[in-house]
């Protein structure tokens, strides 16, 4: 029984914690271009041949 009142209290606090925490469209998209400013400096390395 504890465990349902745990896992409901967990669900509640979650649900509230949520909306607070979403980023903003405007965190979001510069989070978006870092990232896609971080993968193409990772694919435009030079990489060491294989041997």
């Amino acid at each position: 029984m504890a465990g349902i009142w745990r896992d409901f209290v967990t669900a509640a606090v979650d649900a509230v914690r949520e909306r607070d925490e979403q980023p903003r469209p405007d965190e979001r998209r510069r989070a978006l271009d870092r990232l896609a400013t971080q993968k193409i400096r990772e694919s435009q390395r030079v990489r060491p041949p294989e041997r």
